[in-house]
């Protein structure tokens, strides 16, 4: 046992509720912004250009605070349950509205934020952390075999939605019959990706768990109560699903107002802001040199939507009668691709640099782009 785990009961039993909430509100720079949060809410019934920029700017120091409860609950139960507990929170609220859309019939909307957030996680928030992190420092190190793993995992996801659109350029000029068979095909497959997320789970969380933990640092202690950490953790995450839940509703408003591409606002700046909390958590590890919880946060949240958020969309559209399939734009299904490849190449050296950062977010400047100037997506 290290001199940190001696030391932590003894550490612990200073914390009291107060000192917890201190350092809480002083653990940034940024969180005189919480200032918005009641500004926002309060001015709900405003131009949707308010609302939207309101919200947006509430979002930031909420998403830095749900990081600093990740880290404090990390800080006892390891860096996995850490990031998936942060991948896990910043996904509810996608799934929720997500669900929402479905009931709507907006299919291509529920497809468009899927592929947004996977591609947000795996270009930009990784990009944003190879680049932060490798500021100062000549490399930065990972588990590469977890890496790995969570790779192969995104490739899997790719092929979900590779066969659908195979299968629809292939399966003749029936469309009707196409239409049946990518239905039947996307919810088999829905039920396929269930299983294999609890398989992953499984694998991260108890037979390979060592591959996905940091190593603690001995001069680091908790700063909060576990059980202020936890209730932080679950009133934040409220927080952040009420503005984003604003900050969608506005989204109609805004295109009008600034001339925007509406599917470029739902694959690009939709994602951007629904992930917000793990864009700030995974590039704040990154700077303190936690490549394996950055990595598990970012990536983790990418295997969540494409392996659990998408396969319970695609089944509730079974059960509500819409048909919400994997088959998705070839534009779109070979962007994906794409983009997993050039990650699976970047990472799997268990190595990280800034260029690497840099050529990450090259690449979803490309993709945001392409998708801006797209007609047909």
């Amino acid at each position: 046992m290290s001199e940190r785990e001696l030391l932590l009961p003894h550490h612990e039993g200073r914390l009291t509720f107060k000192s917890s909430l201190k350092h809480t509100l002083t653990s940034s720079k940024f969180n005189w912004l919480l200032v918005f949060v009641p500004i926002a809410l309060i001015l709900s019934g405003s131009s949707s250009s308010v609302v939207f920029s309101l919200n947006f700017i509430a979002i930031m120091p909420l998403a830095r605070l749900l990081g600093f409860a990740t880290e404090e609950i990390a800080l006892r139960s390891g860096s996995v349950i850490g990031s998936l507990l942060n991948a896990t929170f910043g996904n509810a609220v996608e799934l929720i509205l997500g669900m929402i859309a479905l009931k709507e019939g907006l299919v291509r909307v529920v497809q468009a934020s899927i592929l947004g957030s996977i591609l947000s996680n795996i270009l930009l928030v990784l990009g944003c952390c190879f680049l932060a992190g490798g500021i100062g420092r000549s490399e930065q190190t990972f588990n590469a075999t977890a890496a790995q793993t969570s790779t192969s995992l995104l490739g899997l996801t790719a092929l979900s939605l590779l066969i659908p659109a195979a299968f629809s350029a292939t399966a003749g000029t029936e469309i009707n019959e196409v239409n049946k068979g990518i239905i039947n095909l996307s919810h088999g497959t829905a039920i396929i990706l269930l299983i294999i997320y609890f398989l992953y789970l499984v694998f991260q969380l108890k037979t390979h768990s060592e591959l996905f933990e940091d190593e603690a640092d001995e001069e680091e202690y908790p700063h909060t109560t576990l059980s202020f950490a936890i209730i932080a953790l679950l009133v934040i995450a409220g927080f952040i699903a009420a503005h984003a839940e604003l900050l969608v509703g506005a989204i109609e408003g805004v295109v009008e107002v600034w001339g925007l591409n509406e599917t470029f606002v739902g694959l690009i700046i939709l994602p951007i802001v629904g992930n917000a909390a793990e864009h700030v958590s995974s590039i704040t590890f990154a700077m303190k040199n936690k490549m394996n919880l950055c990595i598990g946060i970012a990536v983790s949240s990418s295997l969540q939507i494409g392996l659990l958020v998408s396969p319970i969309l695609v089944l509730t559209g079974w059960l509500i009668d819409v048909p919400m399939t994997f088959f998705f734009e070839i534009f779109e299904t070979v962007v994906l691709f794409s983009s997993v490849l050039v990650v699976n190449y970047l990472i799997g050296d268990g190595k990280s640099n800034w260029l690497e950062g840099a050529l990450l977010l090259a690449c979803y400047a490309i993709v945001a782009l392409a998708f801006y100037y797209h007609p047909t997506v």
